[in-house]
């Protein structure tokens, strides 16, 4: 399985890649989520289109998708009847993830946010399932979290609603990118926390909790830091208006 790691468009292969995207907290983990998007329940549906099709209507399907595709990821169907190809994964993680330094010792991992609408493009083969593009994406970024915290969603457009709908750790991305063809209008992937409703402090670790912790605190000294300044230049304002109404202050 090859990985990309993107900003943008285009890719470069997981042994090439070695950039770090990790930004350090500016919001707290503690934040809602902001409502709530239908789900649409044709998982089963699709499962029962992926055992009628023959190998010769797959290579049909990936000749349509191909020559609808504009930014060269194209599929590939091998002789054994698997295909490779392309997806892109938006990571939408609303609270910090731990990451391994390469130094392995004690305090060797560390509390970061990675950057909300950060894409990789992701090569993959029609085998691959949910829990495998999970895996894999989270050792790409040397994420040393249990992989069951988190959830991979497809967002499907219809006329004009957007629905979001979580995948099952059986089902295979690379399928479900053939059938909706090559725009991501109709169909993209968002990899997001487990959908438990409020945060389970049970399923993190003991570093993990301090390096929350950690966070935390620095959030709440910039915070406070920040209110001070305002409220300095709020009162010297002030100060100045009285005087140059005359009274002193």
């Amino acid at each position: 399985m090859t990985w990309t790691s993107t900003m943008s468009s285009g890719y470069s292969s997981l042994e090439e890649d070695s950039e770090e995207f990790f930004f350090t907290a500016r919001t707290s983990f503690f934040r809602k989520p902001q409502g709530k998007q239908p789900e649409l329940q044709d998982v089963e549906k699709e499962k029962e289109l992926r055992t009628q099709f023959s190998k010769e209507e797959v290579r049909h399907k990936i000749e349509l998708y191909n020559s609808s595709v504009k930014d060269h990821l194209k599929m590939t169907l091998n002789p054994s009847g698997v295909y490779t190809g392309f997806i892109k994964v938006q990571l939408e993680l609303r609270r910090p993830i731990t990451v391994r330094s390469g130094t392995g010792g004690p305090g060797a991992e560390e509390a970061f946010y990675l950057p909300r609408g950060a894409v990789n493009t992701l090569h993959i083969s029609s085998t691959h399932t949910v829990r495998q593009v999970i895996e894999a994406l989270l050792h790409k970024f040397t994420v040393a979290d249990n992989p069951a915290k988190f959830a991979l969603f497809k967002r499907c457009r219809r006329e004009d609603q957007v629905y979001i709908c979580k995948l099952a750790e059986g089902e295979q991305p690379l399928f479900l990118r053939l059938l909706a063809g090559p725009s991501v209008e109709s169909l993209s992937f968002v990899l997001r926390e487990q959908p438990t409703g409020e945060v389970i402090w049970d399923a993190f670790s003991i570093p993990e909790l301090h390096n929350f912790l950690r966070i935390l605190d620095r959030e709440e000294e910039e915070q406070v830091q920040l209110l001070t300044s305002r409220y300095d230049s709020y009162r010297q304002k002030l100060e100045e208006a009285l005087r140059a109404a005359g009274h002193p202050g």
